[in-house]
């Protein structure tokens, strides 16, 4: 029989391609996902998988260059947020219905944040996609979402790994994938993809506009974006690590949390194939440890 594993997905925005390798590699290995809970991109990917539709998420996200995600990014001049979030979901839909949580074929928790009453709040009913767009709402980034007389934000503010809110059973074993792990140094210039020339002088410059935006003051200091967002990371990194060491996971698959940016989705294959790597690391380790604990309990016969 298979080992039976409950799975939990921490957030961390396009890193989380890599939550796709780390399953591809946990069933290759024999292991059964037998639930799943995720925040923010975990959540999306933890509820693909649930529903049985990873593949075709898989097949299209690996299409994705630059170009078509910044045609994916649907901007607002809301005062919330730089983004509606719309556009992505509307083409996921295309290929992937909506479905209730409640109907899937293994249970699924995805977690949003109440930011006004400051507690967690947990979908596992209703609609995967009102669940998860509430779940990715990352502050001043996307818009928050209006839920029951309250406002939802990015799950992962409060529990950036949701290991609590996963349906445990008897005989499985807890499996965590978190994308905030160690800092590694990536050599900039390998980053640079072959997909840069097709693009335009028209988004050449939404490219430098964006940023320029993002990260506006002076040479010594942050810009208002990108000091919230380094400081949101502290907070989120701290909360991560705090959860894991509390529940103690048997097998925890760490992703460097400098491994992208929040939109590198044009980074799929790598970050798949990163997770996958990562994956097959802790699990060989996993057996190791259980092999010297069966001869260890054996010499004691």
């Amino acid at each position: 029989m298979k080992q039976p594993i409950s799975l939990v997905l921490s957030s961390g925005g396009s890193k989380g391609l890599a939550h796709i390798g780390a399953i591809n590699e946990l069933e290759k290995q024999g292991f059964q996902i037998s639930s799943v809970s995720g925040s923010s991109i975990g959540s999306v990917i933890g509820g693909l998988y649930a529903m049985g539709k990873l593949p075709e998420y898989t097949d299209w996200v690996k299409t994705l260059n630059k170009k078509a995600i910044w045609g994916l990014m649907d901007f607002t001049i809301s005062t919330y947020g730089l983004l509606k979030g719309e556009k992505v979901f509307d083409k996921m839909k295309t290929f992937i219905p909506d479905m209730p949580i409640e109907k899937m074929n293994i249970p699924f928790a995805a977690v949003a944040t109440d930011i006004l009453n400051e507690k967690e709040v947990v979908f596992k009913s209703g609609s995967f996609y009102e669940a998860v767009r509430a779940s990715v709402a990352i502050p001043t980034i996307l818009t928050p979402v209006k839920h029951k007389g309250t406002i939802l934000v990015d799950g992962g503010i409060l529990n950036p790994v949701p290991i609590e809110h996963v349906a445990r059973n008897e005989n499985d074993i807890l499996v965590v994938v978190s994308l905030y792990g160690e800092k590694k140094d990536i050599d900039k210039k390998s980053t640079i993809t072959k997909d840069k020339t097709q693009i335009s002088s028209r988004f050449t410059g939404l490219f430098k506009n964006i940023s320029r935006v993002m990260n506006t003051g002076d040479k010594k200091s942050l810009g208002y974006f990108s000091l919230l967002n380094a400081s949101t990371s502290a907070m989120v990194h701290k909360l991560a690590k705090q959860n894991i060491e509390k529940c103690k996971p048997d097998i925890i698959i760490s992703i460097p949390y400098d491994t992208s940016g929040t939109f590198d989705f044009h980074k799929a294959e790598k970050l798949i194939k990163m997770g996958e790597s990562a994956a097959n690391k802790e699990i060989s380790k996993y057996f190791n440890s259980k092999k010297l604990e069966n001869n260890s309990n054996y010499m004691c016969l």
